[in-house]
């Protein structure tokens, strides 16, 4: 039966989730030069309409309809045929089919929006297109489906309360094999390159923080107490991982940053997601604590091994969300998502996430790196130099942030 309270929670928790990549919009934007911050800005956005048009076509019953040998779901739902808005998807559910469909449509625009902070300042408009494309069919819609729609790694008993495998790992892989493959910033290394506005970035945080409510709360499907935990422990996490992160960068540089406190809270909020329904607050903290001190620590690995994340996007989703996610093998209780984890006398929960993160790790790598490939020698991936010195907002679309 359809339940008008939990179908309203929803509404709102779907629209806190769209929210969320405006703001990952303003908070990559503020990240780089004046120069690109339309440009970067542009990215995230634009996949409230690219992301929308493959949902709508095939995206949905690729990752939701009927499960085909554990990869990938049959074509029952081909432009949201039968996705019903009287009757919910399955019987444990209490909201319209097409309420479902919806609030996993949010999630799926924000996942390759948050590639983008990796290769920001240097990628063609064309070509990110064609890989956002390419990378939400052949990526995105089997590891949901893996995971969410009934396939393997769900059917292994692999905990994703809201995305840690599926969206922040997924992501974060992705992100690394771009700034691999299209290769460093001109100066990257040799010359100062400044954030121009970093109060932009904490607006943006700042609304990512809030959209996460939504993203982790919402998970729950319904107005209960599974929901109201997921909140609470969404805020623990991301409240002490902003301040072990500003404790460890003022420990390791001398002065702790407002940038460093905003980048925490974002480690937080990705750290908790794979296990927002399934810890309890005490657990959340210290899945929190970690996360703004390891997450801090990993951004020195780009410098370390020579790649240019622009925006620390594997530092932050990757590491976090592959801390998230065996932190939910760990502290995961019975009392508060009906499973215990290693903790709570139950090692094997930690065996299987550690198999479905290295699984979903080895799948995003390999194929977004033919992808990478198939886009290279079609439309291109990289403007040209002289593009790229008078920036993208110019060069790719003749206009500006700021008149001066």
């Amino acid at each position: 039966m359809i339940n008008s309270g939990d179908t309203a929670f929803m509404l709102i928790s779907a629209a806190l989730v769209m929210f969320m990549t405006p703001g990952l919009a303003l908070f990559y934007g503020g990240l780089v030069r004046s120069k690109n911050v339309l440009s970067t800005i542009l990215q995230s956005f634009i996949c409230l309409g690219l992301v929308s048009i493959i949902w709508l076509v095939y995206g949905y019953t690729l990752a939701f309809g009927p499960d085909v040998s554990g990869f990938i779901g049959k074509l029952d739902y081909l432009f949201l045929k039968g996705v019903s808005m009287t009757a919910p998807m399955v019987d444990t559910q209490t909201i319209p089919h097409i309420l479902f469909c919806a609030f996993q449509l949010m999630f799926a625009i924000i996942t390759p929006a948050l590639i983008t902070g990796a290769f920001a300042e240097r990628i063609k408009f064309s070509g990110y297109l064609l890989f956002t494309g390419l990378w939400v069919t052949f990526v995105y819609l089997p590891v949901c489906h893996w995971v969410w729609g009934g396939g393997w790694i769900g059917a292994m008993g692999a905990l994703d309360f809201a995305g840690g495998t599926v969206i922040h790992i997924n992501s974060a892989c992705a992100a690394l094999v771009s700034a691999i493959v299209i290769g460093k910033r001109k100066g990257w290394g040799t010359e100062p390159i400044i954030p121009h506005n970093i109060g932009m970035s904490v607006l943006g945080a700042g609304i990512l923080w809030v959209g996460w409510f939504g993203f982790n709360a919402g998970s729950a499907l319904a107005a209960n107490g599974a929901a109201s935990m997921a909140l609470m422990t969404t805020h623990l996490a991301a409240g002490c991982a902003a301040f072990s992160w500003i404790i460890t960068e003022w420990l390791k540089h001398g002065k702790p940053t407002t940038l460093g406190a905003a980048s925490g809270a974002v480690a937080g909020l990705v750290a908790i997601t794979p296990g927002a329904g399934f810890v309890d607050p005490m657990g959340a903290a210290i899945i929190g604590l970690v996360a703004g001190v390891i997450c801090c620590l990993a951004i020195g690995l780009k410098t370390k091994f020579k790649y240019d994340d622009a925006l620390d996007v594997v530092a932050v989703h990757g590491v976090g969300g592959f801390w998230g996610s065996l932190a939910t093998g760990i502290f995961a209780i019975e009392a508060v998502g009906g499973k215990n984890g290693l903790l709570y006398g139950n090692p094997e929960q930690l065996w299987i996430q550690f198999i479905s993160n290295v699984a979903v790790i080895a799948f995003s790598l390999i194929v977004s790196f033919i992808l990478l490939k198939i886009v290279s020698v079609t439309t291109g991936l990289r403007v040209k130099e002289e593009d790229e010195v008078q920036g993208l907002d110019l060069s790719q679309h003749s206009e500006v942030g700021y008149i001066i």
